[in-house]
């Protein structure tokens, strides 16, 4: 059981805020999974891709991209081994499958699983009383199309399971099933000559998880899914027709509202979140915090990526994720490679800390393989 709370703990430190008092005033959501970013390309850019140029793992950054795709289809598989400073049996894995239709645009599917490792369980004496395997995953299908030379928009349906009961301990928690949808946009200039180089604009957003609160219990306590806000923008430096160097930025927020209600009913922490539908909780999350419009902006992630591609066979990748010291100190750098032969791509990232606190994630290694074939497109 004592696995159990450490995971919990870890969910609420890795994917919660706290306002800008000293008493802390967390964001907690259902199915914070659905938050972490999969793929080694975007693990060594500082985990950003909403603006990046479009790969297999478009799907959960930004599935406008898909209609930018140069090759007709593209299947991509992930492995994350999660929480290795804690554990040695949790996980993050999934594949994705894009399809080009035609100039215009394109589908795509993926399938994200959790897995929370093996739970021993005991009794009061310390007697084996047997083991349950906790996942979640969700299932998801894209849609996108351009609406003109250089601007696409796509819609995502998604399908979420979140599974955390422990059923020989006769848990009152029980299984999660619900909906949610994407809607995001993309842009990509055509190549542009600025002198001693050529380069392309790209911009994006996508909002993600738009879906109703769930219950994990018939006692109630709905809880909002992670509905979040990603939005950036970069540029591609194409040196010549050798090396390319591209530099993004990227920013992210929960649509989630942030608990502004005191408990006590004197106006003072603890808080607990506004019970108002999950469509309301969107628009009140930008104006809600308890600390003002300082505090909202602290509710704010930015991360910056850069990647080096040379003959579009070999990447080295760099970025910084920064989140306020108030809100969760998730300070991280990363650093990443990629290698492509033919068809073939493979990517892994590196993780380390630079915060102060401790930070569970702390050399966290991603591994990605893709494979791209069919029919090749004009990308610019």
């Amino acid at each position: 059981m004592k696995k159990i709370i450490v995971l919990s703990l870890i969910v609420l430190v890795t994917y919660t805020k706290s306002n800008a008092q000293d008493t802390p005033n967390p964001i907690t959501t259902a199915a914070p999974f659905l938050l972490i970013a999969p793929d080694a390309r975007a693990g060594g850019m500082g985990d950003i891709g909403v603006a990046t140029s479009p790969d297999s793992y478009s799907q959960h950054w930004n599935p406008s991209k898909f209609a930018f795709m140069p090759s007709q289809f593209s299947i991509g598989v992930v492995y994350t081994p999660w929480l290795r400073q804690l554990t040695n049996d949790v996980f993050l894995g999934g594949f994705s499958f894009a399809n080009r239709i035609d100039d215009r645009s394109a589908w795509a599917t993926s399938l994200s699983y959790f897995n929370l490792g093996q739970i021993d369980l005991t009794d009061i004496n310390g007697a084996p009383q047997g083991t349950e395997n906790l996942n979640e995953f969700s299932l998801d299908g894209s849609y996108s199309l351009k609406l003109s030379e250089s601007y696409a928009m796509g819609v995502t349906m998604r399908y979420i399971r979140s599974d955390l009961g422990i059923k020989s301990a006769n848990s009152t928690i029980n299984p999660v099933n619900t909906f949610a949808v994407d809607i995001s946009g993309y842009f990509q200039s055509d190549e542009t000559n600025y002198g001693n180089f050529n380069g392309i604009w790209r911009g994006g957003f996508n909002i993600s998880n738009i879906g109703p609160k769930v219950s994990y219990s018939d006692e109630g306590g709905d809880n909002y899914i992670p509905t979040n806000l990603k939005i950036g923008g970069g540029f591609d430096f194409i040196l010549d027709s050798f090396n390319k160097v591209s530099l993004n930025l990227e920013f992210n927020k929960l649509l989630v509202p942030t608990p502004s209600v005191s408990i006590a009913g004197d106006g003072k922490p603890p808080y607990k979140q506004e019970d108002v539908s999950f469509f309301s909780g969107i628009f009140k999350s930008f104006g809600d915090a308890p600390g003002g419009f300082s505090e909202e902006l602290k509710e704010f992630t930015w991360a910056l990526g850069a990647e080096y591609m040379y003959e579009d066979s070999f990447a080295l990748r760099a970025g910084y994720f920064n989140e306020s010291d108030l809100k969760g100190a998730r300070k991280y750098f990363t650093l990443g490679a990629g290698f492509k032969f033919k068809s073939t791509r493979l990517d892994l990232s590196y993780l380390f800390n630079a915060s102060d606190i401790n930070n569970p994630l702390e050399n966290t290694l991603r591994f990605s393989l893709s494979f791209d074939f069919g029919e090749l497109f004009e990308v610019y």
